[in-house]
């Protein structure tokens, strides 16, 4: 990643939260800790932040505190043609006519190529979902209602009385931070708040995972294995995970070579 590209989200990164710690910095941009102490010496000393032990804040703190994890900008281009591949299959268990809920991430957004097509009742959360949909698509559309958070491009409400209440979908698509033994897990309490209404709302949750994410963790379980109906990922997954889901009786879709490579012509041609 590019100094400039670092810099931006170190930036933005101490203004999401009181103070953002070296191995979260680390997290965000996958430099090392030694290129980011460097970063934050450097902008220390431009007085774009403040540096303090461990990390860094920003000069005139936020009053309004952001969620964790890294922002959707970043996120989009990791693992691409993995989340094409995985939102192909997702889309393909699906009926005209079904609703369904889209939580927002960048690869639950992939689903959009392949919805163009169809007419589907849609609930999501996610304002570049909502958008692409109603521009590219006859599908019927509903946004949840809350506080946007700019960095991940999601809606969420802390609050009881939204209308998240009042949709009932067959399916409920989301990605996740994490998944392990616990099950799914995520890297914000207000997330973890928000997305346990939605999933209260489906019938089956369906994960949507590329398969580094089998290894990675957060100390916030969202629901356990045993909530999960199905889990999509792509070929990197290890015997020892799927196992795992087969254990807790949870489907396994692998998303095949042949549908990577037509999800990449499909994205190329759009």
């Amino acid at each position: 990643m590019h100094e400039k590209e670092r810099h931006r989200i170190i930036l933005s990164a101490v203004q999401e939260k009181p103070v953002a710690t070296v191995p979260e910095l680390v997290d965000l941009t996958g430099s090392s800790e030694a290129t980011i102490r460097r970063d934050i010496a450097a902008l220390h000393v431009q007085k774009r932040l403040r540096r303090v032990r461990g990390g860094a804040e920003a000069i005139n703190p936020p009053q309004f505190v952001g969620l964790a994890g890294r922002p959707f900008r970043v996120n989009e281009g990791l693992h691409a043609r993995e989340k094409q591949a995985i939102a192909r299959e997702a889309v393909a268990l699906c009926q005209d006519g079904e609703p369904i809920i889209i939580n927002g991430g960048t690869t639950t957004f992939q689903m959009v190529h392949f919805l163009a097509n169809r007419r589907m009742q849609v609930f999501t959360n996610s304002f570049p979902i909502a958008e692409h949909l109603l521009k590219h698509s006859k599908n019927t559309v509903m946004l949840s209602g809350g506080t946007i958070y700019r960095e991940q491009n999601i809606i969420l409400s802390p609050f009881e009385n939204d209308v998240t209440r009042n949709f009932y979908a067959r399916r409920m698509f989301m990605g996740a931070q994490g998944l392990g033994p616990l099950g799914l897990m995520e890297a914000d309490p207000l997330l973890i708040q928000a997305e346990q209404k939605l999933i209260d709302q489906a019938d089956d949750l369906v994960v949507l995972v590329d398969s580094s994410k089998f290894h990675r963790r957060s100390s916030l379980i969202l629901c356990g294995l045993k909530r999960i109906a199905t889990v999509i990922t792509d070929a990197g997954i290890e015997d020892r995970h799927a196992s795992m889901l087969e254990n807790a009786g949870v489907s396994l879709i692998v998303a095949a070579q042949s549908a990577r490579a037509d999800a990449e012509k499909a994205s190329t041609s759009a």
